[in-house]
């Protein structure tokens, strides 16, 4: 019979009691190797080193399945189990880490990651970790994607903005665009720019217009104007690309134009043709060839705007009622030439008018005694007969 003692230890005034220490039933299992073990022990890591059961501080222990502290006692009871996990070297990206983890997931949050879905693990998180293995592992980033004007929050792991949007189903699609590019890393500040491309083709007509061409025309009548031949008008077709971006026009581009019809010129013909008319003007019958509406004045010869009195035509006549003074290029193709002015009578051309420019102009001569001041536009008659030559009216 075993027997218990109780000591009094006077000089340190403490009490100890002293009980019996009941052997116990330890299994303990390594890997797959099985030890038991009988012994008043309690301490798990001495229970190990009795058991000859070397292990690292990486190790852990379970006591019936549940982690326990190596150098805390066990509870009290007949039999225990024991599990020694021994850590395993597990290597990603590089860096060498023990884990005692079950699975490569359980491993890489025990080491400080933060697991998402969209992280990349080679071999997959789930995968068992029964022995030292290389881990290849990507953490997915957080990026903001913009598109459509609206801003979307994906995580991602891929290599590429093109692979991400894919990932995330906001493929680019088309001409779509990406900044930064579709080819390009994940970018450091996180924002991804998406625009949505579409263009149109737009057929463009355009009219080609027609050139005027005159010609003389011995079949119209003197200064009479005659369409011989009507203008039609081209037409040219051009192809224009339009560009949308987001839906609103980017750009627009001319890419080629054809023409589908080449536009014909029209022919006006100005009348050579003298006809004699008669008339009767002011009680006064006359015939003439041409009637047009000029400008009037009137000058003698001291009132010719010059600095001294000249009293001679061009022609040698004087300077009277009769006489009157057109521009040059007519006075060299009609002097002579009789005309009828309402107001005035019957006059010829023999003299030059220096100013009298830029529109059809008269000067009606007088004497410096009959002077009668003339500013006014008036129809002037050609009478017959006509000319050899003939000017235009202009």
């Amino acid at each position: 019979m075993r027997r218990a003692y109780c000591f009094v230890l006077p000089v340190l005034f403490f009490l100890i009691s002293c009980q019996p220490q009941s052997k116990q039933t330890i299994i303990i299992i390594d890997g797959d190797q099985i030890h038991q073990l009988v012994t008043t022990e309690r301490i798990p890591a001495s229970i190990l080193t009795q058991a000859g059961i070397h292990f690292t501080a990486n190790d852990i222990v379970l006591l019936n399945g549940k982690p326990v502290a190596l150098d805390q006692p066990i509870p009290t009871a007949q039999t225990y189990t024991l599990q020694v996990q021994r850590a395993v070297a597990l290597t990603v990206n590089g860096k060498i880490i023990q884990t005692t983890a079950s699975t490569i997931g359980e491993a890489l949050s025990q080491a400080g990651a933060q697991l998402y879905a969209s992280d990349q693990a080679s071999p997959p998180i789930q995968t068992p970790i029964t022995g030292p293995m290389t881990v290849k592992y990507v953490p997915s980033r957080a990026l903001t994607v913009t598109v459509d004007g609206m801003p979307l929050q994906i995580r991602s792991s891929s290599a590429t903005v093109g692979d991400a949007l894919a990932e995330a189903g906001i493929p680019l699609l088309g001409l779509d665009s990406s900044q930064p590019s579709e080819n390009e890393a994940l970018p450091s500040n996180g924002q991804i720019q998406v625009t949505r491309i579409s263009e149109s083709i737009l057929l463009s007509e355009k009219s080609i217009p027609f050139k005027t061409d005159y010609q003389q025309s011995a079949d119209v009548e003197l200064d009479q104007q005659k369409i011989l031949q009507p203008g039609q008008l081209g037409l040219s077709v051009s192809r224009v690309r339009i560009v949308y971006e987001d839906g609103q026009e980017a750009s627009r581009q001319t890419e080629s134009e054809a023409v589908v019809s080449t536009p014909q010129d029209q022919i006006v013909g100005y009348g050579t043709k003298v006809v004699i008319h008669t008339a009767i003007v002011n009680g006064v019958q006359i015939q003439y060839w041409r009637a047009i509406q000029m400008y009037a004045t009137s000058y003698s010869p001291c009132r010719s705007a010059a600095s001294r009195c000249y009293s001679g035509t061009s022609s040698g006549q004087p300077v009277q009622k009769g006489e009157v003074a057109v521009k040059y290029s007519w006075y060299l193709a009609m002097e002579g030439q009789k005309l009828y002015i309402p107001g005035y009578g019957i006059a010829t051309i023999e003299d030059v008018c220096g100013g009298c420019v830029g529109k059809p102009w008269v000067d009606l001569g007088y004497s410096d005694s009959d002077y009668q001041d003339w500013s006014q536009t008036v129809t002037i008659y050609f009478l017959a007969p006509a000319p050899a030559t003939i000017p235009s009216m202009n």
